[in-house]
């Protein structure tokens, strides 16, 4: 019997159109007081599309974001008959200066140690061996494996759209190989997991069996600042 179509859900899951706007921003380096609305929206818009070609669902707050970038960028192209008149863009600046102040608050939060958790002598994390000799290590998201998933299908043939369906192996059966490949190693860089010249079916259910494991608490998921280099842990 074949199966329907796997479709991951990101919301809930992984970050939100907000803090795709951020990765954006960040990305390249803009002025949050001086975005070049045009360049964002059609970066914003390309993640999106991303995102459909691999049939991942996206929560309607996407969809939402994507009008607001529209609906300024529609703005900022019409000419200006007052001189005093308020900047377009004015109208991301202060989520974003919110989501920024929260986002900061709960990373600090986070770092607290909690009440009698350091009393007793605890093992280091596996991946503190492995990675703080080379440089800071953060926690990796959903665009910023996104950006290395780009990375990898850029050498694979091209090809317009891909249907995850049983004809080629499900997202269950590479979630199976990825853990036997933790089986004989505590952890794993991003690029380790998929097959050099592989089809680009395959590809992408490796990528999508990565986002399943995340969301099933299954891996965790870190990058050295230094080298850019994305290594998975099985927790």
């Amino acid at each position: 019997m074949q199966e329907d179509i796997y479709k991951v859900q990101i919301d809930d899951i992984f970050e939100g159109p907000m803090d795709l706007l951020v990765h954006l921003i960040k990305k390249h380096e803009m002025d949050i007081y001086d975005i070049p609305i045009a360049l964002i929206t059609k970066q914003y818009l390309e993640y999106i599309e991303w995102l459909k070609i691999m049939d991942i669902n996206i929560a309607g707050d996407f969809i939402v974001m994507a009008s607001t970038l529209a609906k300024i960028k529609s703005r900022m192209l019409l000419p200006s008959h007052e001189e005093d008149e308020e900047d377009p863009r004015l109208e991301l600046v202060k989520p974003i200066e919110e989501y920024l102040r929260m986002k900061s608050a709960a990373e600090k939060l986070a770092a607290r140690s909690l009440l009698g958790e350091d009393t007793f002598v605890r093992n280091p994390r596996p991946e503190n061996h492995l990675m703080d000799h080379e440089g800071e290590i953060i926690k990796v998201g959903l665009f910023e494996l996104i950006d290395a998933f780009q990375k990898i299908l850029e050498n694979t043939s091209p090809h317009k759209r891909v249907d995850i369906t049983a004809d080629t192996i499900s997202v269950r059966d590479k979630i199976v190989q990825i853990v036997e490949i933790f089986e004989t190693r505590e952890s794993t860089t991003f690029n380790e997991l998929f097959p050099k010249n592989a089809e680009q079916s395959e590809v992408i259910v490796t990528f999508l069996a990565i986002l399943e494991m995340v969301r099933l608490s299954l891996v965790r998921i870190i990058q050295n600042t230094r080298t850019g280099i994305i290594r998975l842990f099985y927790l």
